[in-house]
């Protein structure tokens, strides 16, 4: 279903029908039980334990850099303006600046039209579960029960999205064989045919990986040759410590066509309670989402689009951010050393540990929380079993590094002293 095609909305969670047949890459129509939140799941894990000694939260990917000294006084100089009802679309001055960041930070051949290939979000969370539900309706019938791909360990908003779309999720494993991102040639032709839309995650939530341009253009001809739409969430890309992480629009062409690439300001900007993101890429899918969005997506509030305009022009705070990661992760080479399978990572602010031999992954979690007050989440509940029962997240805790470096070096000396 191409453009026009999306006059007829019919707004109600689906839930796909069961399918007979096992995929080699994973599949799942779990039960809503099995859906929860991961963050629900540690707090009944943890609950019947006190912190062994001063609470030290890691569990969660909230950034906690100071907020940029600019957003104050761009806020006070646009209050009035909470009293307009905002466009879907977004203002022209945040579309516009959007797309010149893009441009600039991606050195991108041409720049993305403002009008038709840049849309405001309420932060990318909402962005990525919404695209789903639209991909779903403007790709239109597939050979087969509709899939949608993520990798797996996955964002939680990947799998929300695909069950409201009426999709299959079709999870793809990523572990250190395939370089923590999805297998593209184990993707059989029959998953391909049947694909509405994949999630790709660069760097990847909770590994860190990074896509090279070369993957991304093998994703690309698939997506072209098979029809499907490329939801990439690049809302980590400027989090990095070496080479800075690509974006899947440098192998989309000049027309950007089956590329939706999602940005928000959370981890980049240290705002995530501000809810200000965008997606940019292919205009007609754009054009049918933002159908969508117009009639069921919250607005974005015209004050905080004009902070998003004035993050978007400095790179100066974006620097800094980097710059006390960049220490934290120095912290970790020295703690932590070559223990727990640590490498550090291309992207992203968290350490992916292996733990399978202190006991597991939930095992560890309750140690470092009843004996050290570390809380970590356990990388099973970032993930899924695949279709053999095996799940790429077990044995793994994921550890966000979001504290100051004094906080964190502390909580890192306790995670080696009881894992040890």
């Amino acid at each position: 279903m191409r453009p026009g095609a999306l006059q007829n909305w019919r707004f109600r969670m689906a839930v796909p029908a069961s399918s007979a047949s096992a995929h080699a890459v994973g599949s799942a129509h779990a039960a809503a039980g099995s859906e929860r939140s991961p963050f629900a799941r540690l707090t009944e894990l943890l609950a019947p334990y006190q912190p062994g000694e001063r609470l030290i939260n890691l569990s969660v990917g909230e950034p906690q850099h100071p907020v940029p000294d600019f957003v104050g006084p761009v806020l006070a100089r646009h209050t009035a303006e909470f009293g307009r009802y905002p466009m879907a679309k977004g203002i022209a001055p945040f579309r516009q600046a959007a797309a010149a960041w893009l441009t600039k930070r991606f050195a991108l051949p041409r720049a993305p039209d403002p009008e038709t290939q840049v849309l405001v979000l309420n932060g990318s969370r909402e962005g990525l579960f919404l695209a789903a539900v639209a991909a779903a309706r403007y790709v239109g019938p597939r050979d087969g029960t509709p899939a949608i791909l993520m990798p797996n360990p996955f964002y939680p908003a990947y799998a929300a999205g695909a069950r409201a779309a009426g999709c299959e999720a079709v999870f793809l494993p990523t572990n250190p064989a395939n370089g923590f991102l999805p297998d593209l040639d184990a993707l059989d032709a029959a998953t391909l045919k049947r694909t509405v839309a994949i999630y790709i995650a660069s760097p990847a939530n909770p590994q860190g990986a990074v896509a090279s341009t070369g993957y991304f253009a093998k994703l690309k001809a698939l997506a072209d040759r098979h029809g499907f739409l490329i939801l990439a969430d690049e809302c980590y890309s400027e989090i990095y410590t070496r080479d800075a992480p690509g974006s899947a629009l440098q192998a989309a062409g000049p027309d950007f066509r089956n590329i939706a690439v999602f940005q928000s300001l959370s981890k980049r900007s240290n705002l995530p309670g501000m809810r200000v993101g965008f997606v940019a890429g292919d205009a007609d899918f754009l054009a049918a989402y933002h159908e969508l969005r117009n009639v069921a997506a919250p607005q974005v509030p015209v004050p905080l689009q004009h902070v998003a305009v004035a993050a978007y022009a400095d790179e100066a705070h974006v620097e800094e951010n980097r710059r006390l990661y960049r220490l934290k992760f120095d912290l970790a080479d020295q703690i932590i050393g070559a223990r727990y399978g640590y490498q550090r990572p291309a992207g992203g602010f968290c350490l992916w540990l292996d733990v399978a031999a202190q006991g597991g992954d939930e095992a560890a979690t309750i140690n470092l929380f009843k004996h050290g007050g570390v809380r970590v989440i356990p990388g099973s509940y970032l993930a899924r079993p695949q279709a053999d029962g095996s799940n790429p997240g077990a044995g793994y805790i994921r550890v966000a590094m979001v504290q100051d470096s004094e906080t964190t070096a502390e909580a890192l000396h306790r995670l080696v002293r009881i894992l040890e």
